[in-house]
């Protein structure tokens, strides 16, 4: 293993500015917002146009055909992209013995051009201004599919709180949203322009709201867990201006919070009263089952998104249906069971590494670029920023199943991409951070 090491002022060279906006990294963000902001969704007639589709053909088009040397393939290599291609791997090997062969063979498919598209967009980014580009688009895309979500689905009396939506229910949005909102703060708290930052101060507002109104309680504890690292962690920001950027947040949610919506947080530190606990249908039961689908297919799982199925066919409940009792094919609400569940314990140790590994390389950012220089570097800020979004994905996924949800793979690539621009352009070894053996 290596260390990074600063280039000595007899080598050190000034960076060049960084590069302007292209036609691939365009394409990168219209994928962004259809994949992640499912922007045709909340606007029909976009669909018309087939965003989604064209412009992740004309991403990888562009790419296979750019020539520049900081989008090679080979820079991304790290335990993060060693992790997602043995687990794209692993979940092909499960679909011959998976329960239902069709569903998940179509699974796989998707999951493949996930894949392909995280290698796309980690590989577009040349430099550290390219993630900022790329992590605004995200965050906006978010604070715009909120608005619209919150002005189009009014609560009443009885509906406290936001359900079904267009793509995400509530929980996902929530969770989604808790990922969003550490790009916003990075946007209020460290960008030059101040128009830029209003924006960005007003669209957290907007996700505070709808965060809020999802009335989700793995939102609010991501959102909890972001704000801890915030404080705790976020050592590129001074403590003052973390703690002021907080508050306002946290006052938006609580002055648009119900006395419904705490009654509902409360059942987290009591949840003995909660369905959950107690129900068959509930999260605890439908975990220890999927524990027990990982038990009993070690090797391959029940198949890549046949979570449900093994819920309709092969679980205890199963036999009700033989006495006319119906069942609920329900998900698994936790992505780490569903992935062990589906992809068995290999599929799960590659989805824990790829997240840790993710973690590591942000890590290794931030204290690089701290011997580089001031600590309130622009790119490691940009690195803790990411690793806050990751703390909301990892909490809030550990409610729902989001396994294998363009959220965290979006994230991952923005982070592999922003590990490699920070180590620099090895075409021009006075720019970049060596390796040497560590001692």
């Amino acid at each position: 293993m290596g260390e990074w090491t600063v280039p000595s002022p007899a080598t050190a060279a000034v960076a060049k500015p960084a590069p302007a906006w292209d036609l691939l990294l365009v394409c990168v963000a219209v994928y962004i917002a259809t994949s992640v902001g499912r922007i045709h969704q909340l606007f029909p007639i976009l669909s018309l146009f087939k965003p989604a589709l064209l412009s992740a053909v004309m991403a990888i088009g562009l790419f296979v055909l750019d020539k520049n040397r900081q989008r090679r393939l080979a820079l991304l290599r790290s335990r993060t992209t060693s992790c997602l291609i043995g687990l794209l791997v692993w979940s092909a090997l499960s679909v011959p013995a998976a329960l239902n062969q069709g569903l998940a063979f179509h699974s796989w498919t998707e999951f493949a051009r996930t894949v392909v598209m995280f290698f796309v967009v980690a590989s577009s980014i040349r430099h550290a201004r390219d993630v900022e580009r790329l992590a605004l688009v995200y965050f906006a895309v978010t604070v715009v599919y909120t608005g619209v979500v919150v002005s189009r689905f009014q609560l009443g009396a009885e509906d406290w709180r936001l359900g079904r939506l267009y793509y995400y229910d509530a929980n996902d949005l929530a969770t989604l949203i808790a990922t969003a909102m550490p790009l916003g703060l990075y946007l209020v708290l460290a960008h030059r322009h101040l128009v830029l930052r209003l924006c960005a101060g007003a669209g957290l507002a907007v996700l505070a709201v709808g965060l809020i109104r999802s009335g989700s309680r793995g939102g609010f504890l991501a959102l909890l867990a972001v704000t801890a690292f915030v404080l705790l962690g976020f050592t590129t920001v001074p403590a003052r201006a973390r703690v002021a950027g907080l508050i306002v947040i946290l006052a938006v949610a609580g002055t648009s919070a119900s006395n419904r919506y705490w009654t509902q947080m409360q059942t987290i530190i009591h949840p003995n009263e909660d369905y959950n606990a107690t129900s068959e249908a509930g999260r605890l039961k439908i975990w220890q089952r999927g524990i027990g689908y990982m038990a009993g297919n070690p090797i391959f799982g029940v198949g890549i998104r046949n979570f449900q199925v093994a819920e309709g066919t092969i679980s205890p409940l199963a036999k009700l249906q033989e006495r006319g009792i119906g069942v609920l094919w329900g998900a698994a609400h936790n992505s780490f069971v569903q992935m062990g569940a589906e992809l068995g314990v290999p599929g799960l140790l590659l989805f824990v590494g790829l997240i840790a590994g993710t973690f590591r390389a942000l890590r290794r950012v931030v204290s690089a670029r701290s011997r580089a220089g001031p600590t309130r570097d622009e790119v490691a800020r940009l690195a803790q920023s990411l690793m806050a979004a990751l703390v909301g994905f990892v909490v809030g996924a550990f409610f729902l199943s989001l396994g294998y949800a363009d959220i965290l793979y979006t994230l991952a690539a923005f982070s592999v991409g922003l590990a490699k621009s920070a180590r620099g352009d090895p075409a021009r070894p006075p720019l970049r951070f060596s390796t040497v053996p560590a001692a």
